[in-house]
């Protein structure tokens, strides 16, 4: 399945070289969007292979994702049938070299995908990111070779799903003071703890933790070690009943006297902490891009509504008090978009410092959820109600102000460098 996705990937690229104009003409009839559409597409950070990329992933999750989102909602959680099915579009782990299976794109594509996920209705609930922004490069950057050799194909090709345990449940944003122990016992470490909000809990493979190997050593503890979940002593705890995000399955786990062997270490023992700092902006980046996306489709089916909805004998699009939301919103995405572009080209390049990753985290989540909540009061009453999509935006992008970072940590390590 990994080399369909390479396979994809090519398509895409001599479909761009041959008919370049095909890749802006991502309208309501190519793509189900709305008619209305802005800097979310023009914008010189993609060139017309990533737009294309683009185009093909707004159809595939409007065809496999929107249709099936509130019967998954049911379920707690996506098959694995989904995951299978991007895998073989080749949609997940875009950056991943060929020689473990990917398509060796560079990271504008997993950001692409990861607007478009944020774009659809529904998406906020799709973990691809976790695996494919975060975890992949953990095994990139730290992983030993049998690690890589081992975990990325599969990953690539959706057969494989990840998870990272950071969060537990005495301890938030303070990674430095994790209560999950690995204790080396001549050829293994032996874990026990539980970490709790774990994204993918319920279907992942293999969870790259977060723990202490010398508890008094404080961040130079810290070691991150794959383990997976066939493990003795492993168990997965509840599917956690969410606000929204329903069809993610967001999970506790716990760990009792789990036996991993040492060759499971990811980089260093004690140099977990480091590597968490080094790849947080990415993960930050990946929330933003998000985050900026799902505001971007509350604006335009606003857009769309007050356009068709009557009050007082005229449009709600001709009050000048409409007016005026919307172009407030309108210079807020561009603005955020620009932002978000420039840190894009640094990430790309590996130059993105954590303030940077922090800034882009705390004005996109911020300013997007302010963005869908003006909306949302557009539709009036109607915007309450489940089945209008304005509603499942609202409910599923108020945690993107807490995962990943809350807002006052974002603030507190932007102040740092002031």
């Amino acid at each position: 399945m990994e080399k369909q996705a390479i396979r994809a990937f090519r398509n895409y690229q001599m479909i761009a070289l041959e008919f370049p104009p095909l890749v802006y003409l991502i309208s309501s009839a190519a793509t189900g969007a709305p008619t209305q559409t802005m800097s979310m597409h023009d914008r010189a950070i993609y060139n017309s292979d990533h737009e294309l990329f683009r185009q093909n992933a707004r159809r595939f999750f409007r065809e496999e994702l929107e249709p099936n989102i509130d019967q998954w909602e049911k379920a707690g959680q996506l098959p694995r049938d989904f995951w299978l099915k991007a895998g073989e579009k080749g949609f997940h782990c875009c950056g991943v070299p060929e020689e473990y299976g990917g398509p060796g794109a560079d990271f504008l594509y997993n950001m692409v995908l990861s607007e478009e996920v944020g774009y659809a209705i529904g998406g906020a609930s799709v973990g691809f990111s976790v695996s494919s922004d975060i975890v992949s490069y953990y095994l990139l950057h730290g992983g030993s070779e049998a690690q890589k050799q081992r975990w990325l194909p599969p990953l690539v090709s959706g057969e494989a799903i990840a998870a990272i345990g950071m969060t537990e449940p005495g301890c938030g944003s303070d990674l430095k003071a994790v209560k999950t122990i690995a204790v080396r016992d001549d050829d293994h470490y032996v874990i026990n703890g539980q970490k709790t909000f774990i994204t993918n809990g319920q279907n992942c493979d293999f969870v790259l933790l977060v723990c202490s190997t010398e508890p008094a050593a404080g961040a130079k503890g810290i070691s991150l070690i794959i383990v997976e979940t066939d493990r003795d002593g492993f168990s997965r705890g509840r599917n956690l009943d969410k606000i929204g995000q329903k069809a993610a399955d967001t999970s506790e786990m716990f760990f009792s006297d789990v036996q991993v062997p040492v060759e499971n270490l990811l980089g260093k023992e004690g140099g977990g902490f480091g590597v968490l700092m080094n790849e947080l902006p990415r993960e930050r980046i990946t929330i933003a891009c998000r985050a900026f996306a799902e505001a971007q489709r509350a604006y335009e089916l606003t857009v769309d509504y007050v356009k068709e909805r009557k009050a007082f004998g005229k449009s709600i699009f001709d009050f000048q008090n409409t007016q005026f939301s919307l172009a407030d919103m309108k210079t807020s995405l561009a603005v955020g978009w620009a932002y978000l572009d420039q840190c894009l080209m640094k990430i790309n390049d590996g130059r993105l410092t954590p303030e940077e990753g922090a800034m882009a985290k705390l004005w996109t989540t911020e300013t997007g959820n302010k963005i869908i909540d003006d909306c949302l009061q557009f539709f009036g009453g109607y915007g309450y109600m489940s089945e209008y999509p304005i509603s499942r935006l609202y409910a599923d992008s108020r945690v993107r102000r807490i995962y990943g970072g809350s807002s006052e940590i974002m603030k507190l390590l932007i102040s740092r460098t002031v």
